[in-house]
Parts: structure tokens; C-alpha cells; sequence
């Protein structure tokens, strides 16, 4: 798959800017460039220079200076793509850039497809494939939590956690295999104790590291928090306090929020997502119905549910209040449940410590005066256990990854049952194959198709 041509596209984005870098890469890319560059020095050629040098100079073509540029070289093998590479620094018009971009075309470059200098990367053996994945994560993240997961992900993180694992899986695959030479002769050259306690550790690994994608999934796209509760208790104002503007319509009128209102917050380097739904009542208007409906969907695919009251109720609906909170525990057994009263600037004092004394871990806020809020925000990362990041944990957040994981611990599984059933070695010799060959798949080391490159590399953006 690796191609011999000379790709160019912009490595920055697109449209007018202070700077633009075009990117070349390919066995004639400093050829090429060095037949349109002249550098303020007479007669220096970016040939005969060292590579992860600078130069600056002009790009000329037919006599006429189409921009003073400065002129990257990273010569072979020890550049991004493991190839020959320039970049040109050159001014942000997007005049300029067209006219270097059209003038490289026009003599022995192609244009880049979608992700081709990081396919290059890898088909280069610069990186294996779970780095690349990384690569777009990075360039995608918008919050410190998953920024922090893209690089260690990008480091190897996955990689080095298999690593060992599989080579180790291999050795006894090969003795397995060998066995199977000499099956006329009843002997065995793989420990079966050792083998035994090898299949153990894969599967705890593999268990462990596949728990970790609901986390780190959430961490990646943004923690879904669900805010539901009656009508006009105070839910959209309170997403409007949350993020700091008129997101959702606020009314005194029951009932005005019909569909789920959506908004994206980082809090303390975690990016969070906001879903204020429908307020939740018996009710014969079908439209709201279908709003209410929506509300527990949400609640179904949130990883945090506020449950919002209005502290002004509590006094004679007490039971009430405390018979929807147990139902909701019932209804989302593992969702983690923060319940709030709302409208705390309307309490005395007296009725507030009432009030937290009848509920555990009660938080007051008036969401109107923005009271509370801050509290509310340090209690939301509570929640988040970030431990795994500070300690630097494998954290899978790639989808892929994740079916590649669950297809090797079935695998694992079926190997584990063959050997507590003694069955034959040529039976469970297949699923460790089958398992050496999904692990192989996350990181590009066994058997992936160029379907597979296609999809994975069609996702980055140009340049990359």
C-alpha cells in the first residue's frame, strides 16, 4: 500500500491566517521544492543540507517570487512519515497558498488524501496503528481530561499494555502448534500450569481494560448529565446558570420545555454534557408526553442524573419527594444521583437545615440567583473518578478498540474452557489464534486490511 509519489496539502487549516504550512512528503518532495526555493544565500541547495534544518527564502516560479517562505527538511528515515519531508511556512493569504499548493501539482505532486501522511506513518512502521488513531484524538480534544488520554494513548499506552501479553500468548502458541507436529508421540512442550496462569492474566487485563471504555468514552465525548424533575422546579434555569447563558426558554407557565436542551461545559479540564429535559408529570398532552418520554431516554443514557426539587414543596410533600428519589435509585441503579432543591433564596435558615437533614447529601442552590453553583461544579468532579488519569491508567476511548478487546476475551474465554476440559490441543489452538489475531488488530500487528486503513484514515483531515 505504500506508494512511491509525492503527496502536498496544507497541514493548517484552511482560510486566511497569519502563517500556513504545506506539507510534502514522499522520496522526491525535497527535490521537488528545491527546484522553486532560493534561499537568501546564493546558490544553497535544501538538498545538500541537513535534515531538521530551516532556511529561509523565497518561492519562485518563471522569474517571479510568489512568497518569502521558510522551508522545514526531514530527510528520510527519521521524519513523521518516515519518508522525505518539507514544509513551507509561508504567508496565510489564501492566494498564496493556492498558488504554491497549484505550482507543486503542476510539477510531480499529488494531493494528499484524508490522513495519508499519518497512514504513511504507519505503513512505515513509524507508529503503530492504535498511535495513529491517536493522532486524530489529539488533534480532536477539547478538554484537558481527554487531551491527556490521546497522549497517553499516542505514547503507546494500549500498545504497551498488550505488548508483553502477546508475545508471551505467541510462545505458547508456537509450542501448542508444535505439539500438534508430534501428536502421535502424547507430548507436551507448553507448561500447562504456566499457560494456565498466562490465559488468567490476559483475561484480567482484557476484563479491566474494557470496563475502562464507558469512562473513558464519557471522557472523551463529554460526561452525559441529565436534569430531571416536575415542571417549573427550575431545570432550564438551571442549565442557564450553569453555562452562564439563555440556553433554554424560561417560563412561568408548566410544561415549556418539550424537547431536551443539550450544551456542552468543562469543568475543571472535564468536558460535561447538560441535557435539561421535559418536566415529568401525569399529563394528556401528547406532544408533552412524548417530551417526558424523551426525559427518562436521557436519564437511560446519562452517566449522572440531578434530580431537581423545589425546596418551597418539600414542607407538605415530603413523602412524595422521598418516594420519587427511591424511584429513581430503583429506576437507574447504577447511575450516579445528585438531588438539588432549588429556590433556597425563598428558605429561612431554620427551614434549609430541615431540609438537608431529611435528605443525604443534599445540595441547596437557587438557580435563579446563581447561588450555589460553584458548589454544585465542585461536586460534579467529585463524582468523575479521575484517578485513573492522574495515575497515568490505559484508558480505552476508541470503539474499535473496544469490539477488537471483547472479540480477544471471547476468544480467551473459549481457551480457558478447553484447557479446564481438556480438550483437544488442536480444538483451543484455533481461539488462540483468533485471539492473538484480534489483539494484533488494535495495534496494526496482525491482519488488517485495507478496508480497515481505509476507514480509520478517512476519518483525520486533510494534511494529517
Amino acid at each position: 500500500m505504500i506508494k512511491n509519489d509525492t503527496i502536498i496539502a496544507l497541514a493548517t487549516p484552511a482560510g486566511v491566517g497569519a502563517i500556513a504550512v504545506i506539507r510534502l512528503s514522499g522520496e522526491d518532495a525535497i527535490t521537488i521544492v528545491d527546484a522553486f526555493f532560493k534561499s537568501i544565500k546564493k546558490d544553497k541547495s535544501i538538498k545538500t543540507q541537513k535534515t531538521h534544518t530551516s532556511h529561509l527564502g523565497h518561492i519562485v516560479d518563471k522569474g517571479i517570487i510568489l512568497d518569502e517562505v521558510l522551508v522545514s527538511v526531514f530527510k528520510n528515515p527519521n521524519s513523521y512519515t518516515g519518508e522525505n519531508v518539507v514544509e513551507i511556512s509561508c504567508h496565510g493569504s489564501s492566494f498564496i497558498q493556492q498558488e504554491i499548493l497549484q505550482l507543486f501539482l503542476q510539477n510531480g505532486c499529488r494531493m494528499a488524501d484524508n490522513g495519508e501522511f499519518t497512514m504513511r506513518a504507519f505503513l512505515n512502521g513509524k507508529m503503530d496503528l492504535s498511535q495513529a488513531e491517536a493522532v486524530a484524538d489529539v488533534i480532536a480534544a477539547n478538554s484537558a481530561a481527554s487531551h491527556q488520554m490521546a497522549i497517553q494513548q499516542m505514547r503507546g499506552g494500549i500498545t504497551n499494555e498488550l505488548k508483553e501479553l502477546r508475545v508471551q500468548l505467541l510462545d505458547f502458541a508456537a509450542l501448542i502448534e508444535l505439539e500438534l507436529d508430534f501428536s502421535g508421540e502424547d507430548v507436551e512442550f507448553a507448561d500447562r500450569t504456566k499457560f494456565k496462569e498466562l490465559v488468567s492474566k490476559i483475561t484480567f487485563v482484557l476484563k479491566r481494560l474494557i470496563d475502562s471504555f464507558a469512562f473513558g468514552n464519557a471522557m472523551k465525548n463529554g460526561i452525559p448529565v441529565a436534569i430531571i424533575g416536575e415542571p417549573n422546579v427550575g431545570k432550564s434555569t438551571l442549565l442557564n446558570a450553569l453555562l452562564n447563558e439563555e440556553k433554554a426558554i424560561v417560563s412561568d407557565i408548566a410544561g415549556t420545555t418539550r424537547d431536551a436542551i443539550e450544551d456542552d461545559l468543562i469543568i475543571e479540564g472535564v468536558a460535561f454534557r447538560f441535557i435539561d429535559t421535559a418536566g415529568i408529570r401525569e399529563t394528556k398532552d401528547i406532544i408533552e408526553s412524548i417530551g417526558i418520554k424523551k426525559a427518562y431516554e436521557k436519564a437511560d443514557n446519562a452517566q449522572l442524573i440531578i434530580f431537581l426539587i423545589d425546596s418551597n414543596k418539600f414542607s407538605y410533600a415530603k413523602e412524595e419527594f422521598l418516594e420519587e428519589i427511591e424511584t429513581i435509585k430503583t429506576r437507574f441503579p447504577n447511575k450516579r444521583l445528585l438531588v438539588i432543591a432549588n429556590k433556597i433564596d425563598t428558605l429561612s435558615c431554620h427551614d434549609s437545615s430541615i431540609l438537608q437533614s431529611e435528605i443525604e447529601n443534599l445540595i441547596l442552590l437557587s438557580a435563579k440567583n446563581k447561588t450555589g453553583i460553584e458548589e454544585l461544579k465542585n461536586e460534579l468532579t467529585s463524582l468523575v473518578n479521575i484517578g485513573a488519569l492522574s495515575n497515568n491508567e490505559t484508558i480505552v476511548t476508541n470503539s474499535r478498540h473496544f469490539e477488537a478487546l471483547n472479540n480477544a476475551l471471547i476468544a480467551i474465554t473459549s481457551v480457558q474452557q478447553g484447557i479446564d476440559l481438556e480438550i483437544g490441543t488442536d480444538l483451543f489452538s484455533i481461539d488462540i489464534r483468533e485471539c492473538l489475531r484480534h489483539l494484533g488488530a488494535i495495534t496494526g500487528d496482525y491482519d488488517v486490511d485495507k478496508d480497515i486503513l481505509g476507514h480509520i484514515f478517512g476519518n483525520f483531515c486533510i494534511g494529517k
